[in-house]
């Protein structure tokens, strides 16, 4: 049996008994048994109880009854999400002995109630401080792309998982770009929604200011239907499509450039000369931006876990351990200052949407970093890939608007992702804006390569 590539197809094969969830289930467990050792996607395989819920979804249909619209479709969850029965480990090994969680995310139940089937949880950077999922308990997860450079992070096993095939869904988390940035490095859709549009009950804290959950995927059309699923959103067609006027749309300048290889300059040009755009934006302050989305991080990032760090400081990863340290120790009138522009800055963001409707920018500066480099270049010197790669994604990420890296096509070589931002509300648009660049074909996935790496 050859799994197919697009969830649809799984859901509309499942829902009308051309496809067993079981038959489906058991080749995809077995096909993590074999090529997981080659990406280091997966911490857990729910096996059994993969297994179960797909006898389940069978007999619904059996029974002449509607799964859901994700009927039978396999996917798999950042180890964040609560997961009922299993410790939420959030990448730390000392979180292995935690209480298991009594019930599954909130956003882990919606999926599951639409007939979709849970295989297991993916790896990522421990307690989710990181743009590399490099993490000492777990190991690096590897890019399906070249299995020698970086899948990004945080949410990297659960990009990689989708890269390479294993599964059509995922979900992961976006504090600072951890969504944006492993897709835009494996080559997927992923969305960082709006603040408040996805339930965040049942994750592990990073950041709750500027913590966010999304899926990833490979199409457009899939990752709109998942992302109205989750936010419980119908995404009804905006008051631009409905008077036929184009949406206004501009490409993002300054910080937002600097530093981008040309490649990813080049993708950038050509989806503007596609658009017939040339309307250049300047985001406000982009740079103090990423400043106090560090700082907020650092700050919030080391009271939650200060406690535990002064009795098992030791069981962290070193470089983890040293951010949240540093983060502890800031004073409390540089945190308070970071969150005062926080308000000005989002503030400053809106009337930019009063001109515009849709923002233009790179996801990363480069494509994806080999392993044994990690890092890139900043200002003209190499900076650590797994605390930099989110240069990008961090500004947008403090003004708590809905972003997607979409994946650029490109025929050869290692993916570009470029951003598209909107202001809140205007997802249907930005969705439609989207699916209409997919099938020009400027954008589409890299996902589901399941090329072996010895055959390579």
């Amino acid at each position: 049996m050859i799994k197919p590539v697009s969830l649809t197809e799984i859901a509309e094969g499942v829902r009308s008994g051309a496809m067993k969830s079981v038959d489906l289930t058991k080749a995809v467990l077995e096909d993590v048994a074999r090529r997981n050792g080659d990406y280091l996607c997966f911490t857990r395989v729910l096996a059994d109880e993969a297994m179960a819920a797909a006898r389940a979804v069978d007999q619904q249909v059996a029974n002449g009854i509607d799964p859901g619209p994700l009927a039978g479709v396999p996917f798999a969850v950042k180890d964040l999400y609560d997961v009922a029965g299993l410790p939420t480990t959030a990448g730390a090994k000392m979180r292995l002995s935690a209480p298991p969680a009594k019930r599954d995310a909130v956003v882990v139940s919606q999926l599951k109630s639409a007939g979709a089937v849970l295989i297991g949880t993916l790896n990522m950077d421990e307690y989710a401080y990181g743009f590399a999922t490099v993490n000492p308990h777990f190991g690096t997860t590897r890019n399906p792309h070249d299995i020698n450079r970086l899948a990004g992070g945080s949410s990297g096993g659960s990009a990689a998982a989708v890269a390479a095939g294993f599964v059509p869904l995922t979900l992961g988390s976006d504090t600072n770009g951890s969504v944006r940035v492993p897709a835009s490095l494996c080559g997927l859709w992923g969305i960082r929604p709006a603040d408040g549009a996805i339930s965040v009950e049942g994750t592990f804290p990073f950041v709750k200011i500027l913590d966010t959950v999304g899926p990833f995927t490979r199409s457009a059309a899939e990752l709109e239907l998942v992302y109205a699923l989750l936010s419980g959103s119908a995404l009804s067609q905006s008051v631009l499509y409905e008077s036929k006027r184009a949406p206004r749309i501009a490409r993002l300048s300054g910080w937002f450039a600097k530093d981008a290889c040309p490649e990813v300059l080049t993708a950038l040009d050509r989806v503007m000369l596609h658009l017939g755009v040339s309307s250049i934006a300047d985001m406000p302050e982009a740079e103090t931006a990423r400043s106090a989305s560090y700082l907020i991080t650092a700050a919030q990032g080391g009271a939650l876990h200060l406690d535990t760090m002064r009795t098992r400081a030791m069981e962290y990863d070193p470089a983890v351990r040293d951010r949240l340290l540093a983060g502890a120790m800031l004073p409390a009138s540089i945190y308070q200052n970071a969150l005062a522009f926080r308000s000005y800055y989002r503030d400053r963001v809106k009337l930019l949407f009063e001109k515009y409707d849709v923002l233009i920018a790179p996801t990363t500066p480069v494509v994806a970093p080999r392993i044994d480099q990690a890092t890139i270049l900043i200002d003209g010197k190499p900076a650590s890939a797994r605390a930099h790669l989110g240069i990008y994604t961090q500004p947008l990420s403090l003004a708590g608007i809905p972003v997607v890296s979409a994946p650029y096509n490109v025929p050869s070589g290692m993916p570009i992702g470029l951003q598209f931002a909107t202001a809140p509300g205007r997802e249907a648009m930005l969705f439609q804006l989207l699916k209409e660049l997919e099938d020009a074909g400027l954008f589409q996935s890299r996902g589901g390569c399941c090329q072996h790496p010895s055959r390579r």
